[in-house]
C-alpha cells in the first residue's frame, strides 16, 4: 500500500536512508526495492532521491551554511540557571 503523499515522515525517511545503503546504484530494481520498503511509489522515491542529491550539492557548493555546532552544543549543555 503505497502512500501518495509528497510528505515523508521521519520514519519513512529513515527507511529510505537505510534502503539506499542496502541497495546501491548497481542493484537491479533498486527503486522498486526502496519503494516497497518505504511504502512510497517508485516515482516518489526517485523524486525524494533527487531532492536529497540537490540538497547535498547545495551544501557542498556553499549555498547552504552549515550550523555552528559549537554554539548550539554550548547552549544545549547549559542549565537554565547557569551563568555563562
Amino acid at each position: 500500500m503505497a502512500s501518495s503523499s509528497n510528505v515523508w515522515t521521519w520514519a519513512e525517511n529513515k527507511l529510505f536512508e537505510n534502503a539506499l545503503a542496502k541497495y546501491d546504484k548497481d542493484t537491479p530494481d533498486r527503486w522498486q526495492n526502496i519503494a516497497k520498503i518505504t511504502g512510497k511509489t517508485v516515482e516518489e522515491v526517485k523524486i525524494h532521491y533527487k531532492r536529497l542529491v540537490d540538497d547535498l550539492n547545495a551544501i557542498e557548493d556553499g549555498q547552504i551554511p552549515l550550523p555552528d555546532y559549537e554554539k548550539t552544543e554550548a547552549k544545549a549543555c547549559t542549565k537554565p540557571d547557569e551563568k555563562k
